[in-house]
């Protein structure tokens, strides 16, 4: 049986003991027994993504005759990037104001499911943030401490940091650089065969996760946000599925009945794990092996996009937004809404792809728009019952919109280099 088909059943097996799980109240024996199987599954993906994303980078970037090629690969990926944030969250705020998710809830709907959710959440997430400078962005881009970075995984500063090196050692002699290409070929050989063996894990590592996930939340505090989860999820389905796939017609051409087919294991595992980072060793290998992108565009847009990519964070920010300032009785006008967009696709940059993160943009977006501690705190409380699920989904959007843009430039690159032999 296929890896996909056996992930796919260990994440239907593990949503329905979740459930019953949650039914029986086994949530204490599923966090003992089950959920560490999950977490172990996850560190292993997560112990291999920095040595993997340096070496490939480095390995790629050395191997380029022609820097003018990275700098062309680097400017398609962060327009594309950029762009689809940008349409992300403009889907999301449209259908937020066509059917007003907000205007539903109930004020004793409200109180009870902030209740059930555990009142608020903590101060370390309410305190205040600093908005998203440019500048700032930019600076931060570069590490003072190159091992700090790996150490910590400032994805980011990995990435600068192994262009750098890889573009230098293009420019000293073959005698000096070539052991250090060699080297680094060699441990990102190992990160990839090790990715085949840890996969071999991955439908108990999926099932153990998805019956943790269940049997905390269940599904009986979705009914009261319901309409907000399902705005969400449309306009996630839309972006995933006419976005992505008017690109790659309208751009490149590529068979869209091969690229769906092709990244279901990745999405499988995106929604599972809710984590871009962790899913990326298993992205950069189904873009290889199963979408025809070269070694060197996936070593690069990968890793950017696990970075720079959160067009279904972006998307459900929209919503949210919308959502929060409704039920806190605050009008967004358009200004405001311009104000949203350009927040979350700023915030976008540089934000590490880890469960939970939508949270801390999502702050960074309702203290833009002036909402007040005590309204941004509750209407975070208000929806966090449902953020887990919906950031499984969400990740499914990220990892798709990553592979999108590996194909489009890998496609512009090598039609390209057709049209210069001719």
């Amino acid at each position: 049986m296929p890896l996909h088909k056996k992930i796919l059943i260990a994440l239907v097996l593990g949503l329905f003991f979740g459930i019953v799980a949650n039914l029986f109240n086994w949530n204490p024996w599923i966090k003992d027994y089950i959920q560490p199987v999950g977490i172990a599954f996850i560190r292993l993906l997560k112990m291999i993504v920095v040595p993997l994303v340096f070496a490939s980078l480095l390995v790629g970037t050395a191997s380029l005759n022609d820097l003018r090629k990275l700098g062309r690969m680097a400017s398609k990926a962060m327009i594309f990037y950029l762009c689809t944030t940008a349409i992300a969250i403009s889907l999301g705020l449209l259908l937020a104001n066509i059917f007003k998710p907000g205007s539903i809830i109930e004020s004793s709907q409200k109180s009870t499911v902030i209740k059930a959710v555990g009142n608020y959440p903590s101060e370390e997430l309410i305190q205040p943030q600093s908005e998203p400078n440019i500048v700032n962005t930019l600076l931060n881009i570069i590490p003072e401490n190159p091992l700090e970075s790996l150490s910590k995984g400032n994805m980011l500063q990995i990435i600068f940091f192994a262009l750098t090196l890889g573009i230098s050692l293009t420019l000293i002699p073959g005698k000096h650089s070539k052991p250090v290409i060699e080297l680094m070929d060699g441990i990102n050989q190992a990160m990839m065969k090790i990715v085949v063996l840890i996969m071999k894990l991955a439908p108990y590592g999926v099932f153990a996760l998805m019956t943790a996930v269940f049997s905390e939340f269940g599904f009986g505090i979705i009914p009261s946000l319901f309409s907000y989860t399902m705005v969400v999820f449309l306009g996630l389905v839309i972006h995933a599925s006419v976005t992505y796939s008017l690109a790659l017609k309208f751009f490149v051409g590529y068979s869209l009945r091969r690229f769906f087919r092709g990244i279901k294991s990745a999405q499988i595992f995106a929604f599972s794990s809710s984590s871009s980072s962790a899913t990326l060793p298993v992205t950069m290998r189904i873009c290889q092996e199963n979408l025809g992108v070269s070694k060197e565009v996936s070593s690069f847009v990968l890793p950017l996009g696990t970075t720079i990519n959160m067009d279904g964070t972006a998307l459900y920010q929209g919503v949210a937004a919308y959502f929060i300032a409704q039920v806190s009785g605050l009008t967004l006008t358009l200004g405001d809404q311009i104000t949203i967009v350009l927040t979350a696709t700023l915030a976008s940059i540089g934000t590490a792809g880890v469960p939970g993160v939508g949270l801390i943009m999502l702050i960074l977006v309702l203290e833009a728009i002036g909402l007040n501690e005590s309204s941004i705190s509750q209407g975070i409380a208000l929806i966090l019952g449902v953020d887990r699920l919906l950031d499984m989904c969400r990740t499914v959007v990220n990892v798709t919109g990553d592979c999108s843009c590996a194909i489009l430039v890998n496609s512009t690159e090598e039609n390209l280099e057709n049209n210069s032999n001719k």
